[in-house]
């Protein structure tokens, strides 16, 4: 209980700011437009988090998604990420986005780069682009959402375990028509939990280690991805189908001693997947569902396997403005089956969790999120054997954009 005093402590002066005084995001990018060519805008968002209240099992954790999960955890600066981005010229756009808040072994809140990219246009309208440096892949909506957009408070397992932190290294090709790109404009200006604007067709070449991580191989990933949008009467909705392939190299260091694995660590490592958008106005359906390949563990003769991988979410809610604040209720279930490339081993998961919230915007600059986790997750490498842990737990996050 103290705990929770000192977090709403923490809280209160934010309530005070008037709404008046403040200039979303948007706002601030519009008016950064209005200045024509050679300016750029600089935004971003700071996430704090709670996870302890209500735990049941201390010993349930996702290490891909919230490392301040179970005992050890406690208050934890999920994310604190500044945007520097601006239309330098007419065809050259540039983006560059660290992140204060990163974990390094036991040490906290270390700088990395997220976002370092340029868009170069070809055409008068920038229909046709070109984007070059460290950026996210265009696979999965979710996994393309900015997470101060996103409402669950992590990415679902099924498509966020191909790519961690969802970004890479390489070059991709964008195309959307200039409808198409006033539409995506459109749905981030209303605060409809858009993915941006990732063109209507998208295709890459990458490195295939993730983001910060060197190639381990001469062997680029391809990726590629098709997501439309249109309005039906009131309604918005986008459908997209998206797929990538290439080899992963595991590191000799993320394996542990007497696990049998490939003499030179490369795995297949290839998915498909398709996402289905109903935009909340009110109400919102997010579904997508991905299947593939690649390396994962396997306990019965501790080898890392190429097997195959399913598994996906659907996300509902509803957003209703009421005396000049938006709630927006929500509902997840996902359930993936397959192994995490990434984390050690190629650790083995099978995850079914159900997650009950409410995020609360009083104003434009600040969001409160209250989620309920229900989680049944089997997750085992050559340590963690046999490890199956089933817990709920109340999870809060105090979000800042400016």
């Amino acid at each position: 209980m103290k705990n929770v005093l000192i977090f709403l402590a923490l809280l209160i002066p934010t309530f005070l700011i008037s709404q008046d005084e403040r200039a979303s995001s948007n706002e601030r990018s519009d008016i950064q437009t209005n200045r024509g060519f050679g300016s750029f805008s600089i935004r971003g968002y700071v996430q704090t988090r709670y996870n302890r209240l209500l735990e049941t099992n201390p010993d349930l954790n996702c290490e891909q998604c919230d490392k301040s999960w179970g005992k050890g955890g406690g208050f934890m600066l999920r994310r604190a990420r500044m945007v520097l981005s601006g239309q330098i010229s007419k065809n050259i756009y540039f983006y560059l986005q660290p992140d204060f808040a990163t974990s390094a072994g036991d040490k906290l809140h270390y700088g990395q780069i997220r976002d370092a990219y340029v868009d170069v246009g070809f055409d008068d309208d920038n229909e046709y682009r070109l984007r070059i440096g460290q950026s996210k892949l265009p696979y999965g909506f979710e996994n393309m959402q900015s997470s101060s957009n996103r409402l669950p408070l992590d990415r679902h397992d099924g498509l966020n375990s191909a790519i961690k932190n969802e970004r890479d290294l390489g070059v991709f090709f964008y195309w959307a028509s200039k409808e198409k790109r006033a539409l995506f404009s459109r749905i981030s200006r209303e605060g409809l939990k858009g993915s941006g604007d990732y063109g209507v067709f998208g295709l890459g070449v990458y490195n295939g280690q993730t983001a910060n991580s060197p190639e381990l191989n001469d062997e680029p990933h391809v990726v590629t991805r098709f997501s439309y949008p249109f309005e039906y009467k009131n309604q918005i909705i986008e459908i997209g189908v998206q797929g990538y392939t290439g080899k992963y190299v595991i590191a000799a260091k993320n394996i542990s001693e007497g696990v049998e694995f490939k003499n030179d660590g490369e795995y297949l490592d290839r998915r498909a997947a398709a996402s289905f958008i109903l935009y909340p106005q009110p109400f919102g359906i997010l579904a997508e569902y991905n299947v593939g390949e690649g390396p994962e563990f396997n306990k019965n003769n501790n080898a890392i396997e190429l097997q195959s991988l399913h598994g996906g979410h659907v996300t509902l809610s509803y957003k209703k403005s009421l005396f000049n604040q938006i709630f927006i209720p929500f509902t997840r279930l996902q359930y993936y089956e397959g192994g995490k490339k990434h984390e050690t081993d190629a650790r083995s998961y099978i995850v079914k969790e159900l997650e009950l919230g409410v995020e609360w915007q009083p104003n434009k600059n600040f969001e409160l999120v209250v989620q309920y986790t229900m989680s049944n997750r089997r997750y085992e490498d050559f340590i963690l054997r046999d490890n199956h842990q089933v817990g709920n737990l109340l999870r809060l996050q105090a979000q800042l954009n400016y």
